[in-house]
């Protein structure tokens, strides 16, 4: 079945894209550097789409920038999530990294790689937390 595709439109909400990347049963989690009132806490990977891209497009384009990774964007993992008192919304997908990739830590303070038994052994971001609940099920 296709994908659909999203394009943001200007009038449209603000959208957020995020990457769950698993490998070997583990799903990257990064460090937030910055602004200072979210620093230390723990994100998926990903960023804003801009004007004209897809979500797909927007979540290659960021994984590129902020892990230095190709990737293949799946599936959506997990509902939107609302953000900004609604002016603005999360969207995550699985992510595949392209053979040989592995991420670096380039715009985070750090990363780690969690199985299932340690998902809540980082201090995760409120917007992230809806999508942690629906890993158990992915992380085998």
């Amino acid at each position: 079945m296709p994908q659909k595709q999203h394009v943001r439109s200007p009038t449209s909400r603000r959208v957020i894209v995020a990457a769950v990347i698993i490998v070997a049963g583990r799903v990257l989690a990064c460090e937030r550097s910055a602004p200072p009132e979210v620093a230390g806490r723990w994100e998926f990977p990903g960023g804003k789409v801009e004007p004209g891209e897809t979500d797909q497009v927007a979540l290659a384009r960021e994984c590129a920038e902020e892990l230095g990774v190709r990737v293949e964007v799946g599936d959506r993992v997990g509902p939107d999530v609302p953000l900004a008192h609604g002016r603005a919304v999360l969207r995550v997908f699985a992510v595949r990294l392209l053979e040989g990739d592995v991420p670096r830590a380039l715009e985070h303070t750090s990363m780690r790689w969690l199985a299932k038994d340690e998902l809540d052994s980082v201090h995760w971001l409120p917007a992230d937390k809806p999508i942690v609940a629906e890993l158990p099920a992915l992380l085998i």
